[in-house]
């Protein structure tokens, strides 16, 4: 019976998997092998791996695969290294603690497609930009922000940061138990012992839904890069998803763009099922 209580529980999240993920996937496997173009699939022929080898031959697409790769592991490290120390730090009473919570999970509350507008003013590459207009102030010439290509790759990994290091540091916040540093400060143990016998062990469980949402909201990044730069300067800031939209939808090469889909799906499975293992063998040594 209980067993049965359980399936029936699973029930709802099962077809809403099967229905939203999984028939939606075994669709794109089958558009895949086709030079379907999205108006009449009867239309369509066998094409067998061609799409697939023409993946991995586009520089479009290889550049959208660099770029987003690069995104996802430079904001993953980046925000987990910044937001665990931030959270210890907001975590302590001081003046004005609250005020400070709640201004840098501030920064995650706008759409990511606005703020790339909002910066994509601040870092403009003109003079008129607002950070070259402040260096122009200390007699430093016009800094190419977005018209650079490694430059514009800064730019959309720092704001991506910026945005995000709130809202990680509040959901470390959640895993630190206050009531635990009190007896320890009793016991006698200071900051350090305290950091690597408490905070680091509680967090981890924190640290692996932290890190899971990071690797796969980086691996479909869109609206950022998109907002920011449009993909340039050429092709320096191009992400897959944005190959995926441009290749399958806006040049109707569904077929295409169903097996870059697939091949990147099948690789953010085996990212965040790597990222899952490293977590437990993590959790377990500290626990």
């Amino acid at each position: 019976m209980e067993n049965f209580a359980s399936a029936r529980f699973l029930l709802p999240i099962m077809v809403v998997f099967i229905v939203v993920i999984l028939i939606p996937f075994l669709q794109s496997l089958v558009f895949s092998f086709t030079d379907y173009s999205g108006y009449n699939f009867a239309d369509a022929k066998f094409v067998g791996f061609a799409n697939y080898v023409q993946c991995f031959k586009d520089p479009t697409l290889l550049a959208g695969l660099g770029f987003t790769l690069l995104y996802t592991v430079a904001t993953t490290v980046l925000i987990t290294v910044i937001a665990l120390p931030l959270a210890v730090v907001l975590n302590r009473k001081f003046f004005g603690r609250n005020f400070a919570r709640s201004l840098f999970f501030f920064f995650s509350v706008p759409s990511m497609a606005v703020l790339g507008l909002v910066w994509q003013y601040i870092f403009s590459p003109l003079k008129s930009g607002v950070v070259n207009t402040l260096l122009a102030k200390i007699g430093i010439d016009a800094i190419p922000w977005l018209s650079n290509s490694e430059l514009a790759k800064f730019c959309v990994i720092f704001v991506a940061v910026w945005a995000q290091i709130g809202w990680h540091a509040t959901l470390y916040l959640q895993a630190i138990p206050a009531d635990i540093y009190e007896q320890a400060a009793v016991d006698g143990a200071n900051r350090r012992q305290q950091f690597f016998n408490i905070t680091l062990p509680q967090m981890v469980p924190a640290m692996g839904v932290s890190i899971f949402m990071l690797l796969t909201g980086g691996l479909k990044v869109y609206d950022l890069p998109y907002g920011l730069t449009s993909g340039g300067p050429g092709y320096s800031t191009y992400t897959v998803t944005q190959s995926i939209i441009l290749t399958g939808i806006g040049s109707s090469r569904y077929g295409l763009g169903s097996a870059l889909g697939v091949i990147f799906f099948i690789c953010c499975a085996l990212l965040v099922a790597l990222q899952q293992v490293i977590t437990n063998l993590v959790e377990k040594r500290l626990s």
